[in-house]
């Protein structure tokens, strides 16, 4: 192997990355070529069509062509201990959202997604620093491009923050990579002035699985190895952040704790001549302590990304002599207030397929789903006036391209 390769070997090892069919250009640098810097780009163009959200009654179907992700990616690493990945992301203007269509298309927005330094101390003992993905399910852990179905869960995102946090984890994989452990210490919300939070105080998570076949030893999960790993893992965590929202704001009373825990199990099998079986599925419970109950709660603790409990179930099969993969998915939702409507239960149901042209780098996918509400209506209150509750139909094709 030339001096090229093996840097670039250990740079994909280091960074806990799968090496793309396909890598992108690469640098070498410093003394015998120690130092490795390699361009990733990942895009997703997708085609959305909804039944519904468009017209003067917003009763017709509405279309929309948008990029779900469009991301350049720096991939570092220096010797045999530090490596550095650093994620931009724009965000383009779109209309359709989780649960509706927007009145105006949203601002186009650039963003620093990820700027993580890792030290590789020792298979059992990792340091993660700066913005990355916090540790609590693994549906956020997944890699975004290497999902099972078209994409993670639309409901199991935590309170307060996006996919990433800022903060300091630890990890590391013992008893021959059969166990893993995870710790860290993130921002959580944002640090604020006593006028919108009771405190500003860090977050703490703790994630553990053990990987029963096939390890998955990386600080991310895949959703699907396409058959290349048999792979049986269970998973959990526990979060906490104290005194994180009011639940009366005008009045600065109700200090309330969040705290979350979840449940995940993964399974994917490759038998000879028959195909690919996977399953994955989990539960999540996120509490802010009955917040939504006070008289003027913090708006950060109700809606799609407030106090919730739900669980998913998603399955797959894949060809044994072609690349397709087809696929399904069902979740149940409880929120705590959605759209005005308190203790909102949700169902979401999707089939489709994933068609690999060059692996992961090149594919199609194609999904209907569907988002079926409890109680439906209009109603006024924290999230708006007239704000209206339907059942509606989803259907996106999407292209993914990784260079």
């Amino acid at each position: 192997m030339t001096k090229i390769g093996k840097v670039s070997a250990a740079a994909a090892l280091m960074l806990g990355l799968a090496a793309p069919a396909m890598a992108g250009p690469q640098i070498t640098f410093g003394p015998d070529d120690k130092g490795v810097l390699q361009i990733d780009y990942k895009g997703q163009f997708q085609m959305t069509v909804r039944d519904s959200g468009s017209g003067t009654n917003n009763d017709d179907t509405t279309t929309n062509f948008n990029f779900r992700r469009n991301r350049l990616a720096l991939m570092g690493a220096y010797g045999d201990m530090m490596s550095l990945y650093v994620q931009t992301e724009f965000v383009d203007q779109t209309s359709i959202n989780t649960l509706g269509v927007n009145s105006t298309p949203t601002n186009p927005e650039f963003t620093i997604l990820d700027a993580v330094v890792r030290f590789n101390l020792h298979d059992a003992f990792n340091v993660n620093v700066g913005k990355f993905k916090y540790n609590f399910s693994r549906e956020n852990l997944e890699a975004c491009e290497m999902p099972l179905t078209l994409d993670r869960s639309l409901f199991i995102r935590a309170p307060f923050v996006t996919t990433r946090d800022m903060g300091l984890a630890v990890w590391g994989n013992v008893y021959k990579d059969m166990f893993q452990y995870r710790l860290d210490v993130m921002e959580g919300r944002k640090a604020a002035s006593g006028e919108s939070a009771p405190k500003s105080n860090f977050r703490y998570t703790m994630r553990a699985h053990a990987s029963l076949l096939d390890p998955e030893n990386d600080y991310g999960y895949k959703g699907t190895y396409l058959g290349k790993k048999k792979v049986l893992t269970i998973g959990g965590a526990m979060q906490y952040e104290p005194k994180v929202a009011y639940s009366n704001v005008a009045a600065k009373t109700g200090e309330k704790d969040y705290y979350a825990w979840t449940l995940d199990g993964f399974f994917e099998y490759p038998v000879k001549d028959m195909g690919t079986i996977t399953v994955s599925g989990a539960y999540a419970n996120y509490k802010l302590d009955n917040a939504y109950l006070g008289a003027n709660p913090d708006t950060n603790t109700i809606g799609l990304n407030g106090e919730k409990n739900g669980w998913y179930l998603k399955g797959g099969y894949m060809l044994p002599n072609l690349p397709l993969q087809l696929f399904g998915r069902y979740e149940k939702w409880k929120f705590a207030q959605l759209n005005n409507i308190y203790d909102q239960r949700v169902d979401w149901a999707g089939v489709g397929a994933n068609y690999y042209i060059w692996g992961q780098n090149l594919k199609v996918t194609m999904e209907y789903g569907m988002t079926m509400f409890d109680k439906k209506g209009t109603y006024s209150g924290p999230d708006g006036t007239n704000v209206r509750t339907k059942d509606f139909n989803t259907f996106i094709t999407q292209l993914q391209v990784i260079f």
